[in-house]
C-alpha cells in the first residue's frame, strides 16, 4: 500500500468496507498510506471513508461511520448520502447526533486536501461545487471548473 501514488475506491456499502478493512488492519496501513502522501480519492463510500467521520445510509436507517483518517473536525464530511436536487446535491444530515459541521459536495466535484486543510474545490460539472454545512445552513464554496 505505502508504494502507491493513488488509492480509489468506488461507491458502495462504506459501513461494510470500513468494517472488513478494520478485521485485517487494512485501514491502518490506509491511514499511513494518507500519512506519507499516497492521494486516498473516490465517490459515494469511496469519499465519505476516507474522513473522520461520515454518515452513511448502508445501515438501516443513516448512522454514523468512523473514516480512516485524521482530517480534523471542521475538515469532516458529515454526509454524502442524501440527494437533495436533481444535480444530486448531498448535505449534513441533522438526524445523526454528534457530527460537528463539515463538508458537503455535489457530484462530480473533488476536494482537493494538503495534509489536513481543504486546499482547493475543483469540478468536472458546470454550476457544480461544495458547500460548508452547519445547523445554520450551507454556505458554497469556490470550484474551478476543470476543463
Amino acid at each position: 500500500m505505502l508504494g502507491q501514488d493513488i488509492v480509489l475506491v468506488t461507491g458502495g456499502n462504506t459501513a461494510n468496507a470500513l468494517a472488513i478493512w478494520r478485521v485485517h488492519s487494512f485501514d491502518r496501513e490506509l491511514r499511513e498510506a494518507w500519512e506519507r502522501g499516497v492521494v486516498l480519492t473516490g465517490w459515494s463510500a469511496g469519499m465519505i471513508c476516507w474522513f473522520e467521520h461520515g454518515v452513511t445510509d448502508s445501515l438501516w436507517s443513516r448512522a454514523r461511520v468512523d473514516g480512516v483518517s485524521r482530517i480534523s473536525a471542521r475538515q469532516r464530511l458529515p454526509a454524502l448520502t442524501t440527494a437533495r436536487s436533481a444535480a444530486g446535491r448531498c448535505y449534513n444530515s441533522s438526524s445523526v447526533a454528534g457530527l460537528p459541521a463539515g463538508l458537503a459536495a455535489d457530484d462530480g466535484v473533488a476536494l482537493h486536501f494538503v495534509g489536513t486543510e481543504l486546499h482547493e474545490v475543483v469540478t468536472s460539472r458546470p454550476g457544480a461545487t461544495a458547500y460548508r454545512v452547519g445547523p445554520a445552513g450551507e454556505r458554497p464554496l469556490t470550484a474551478r471548473l476543470l476543463g
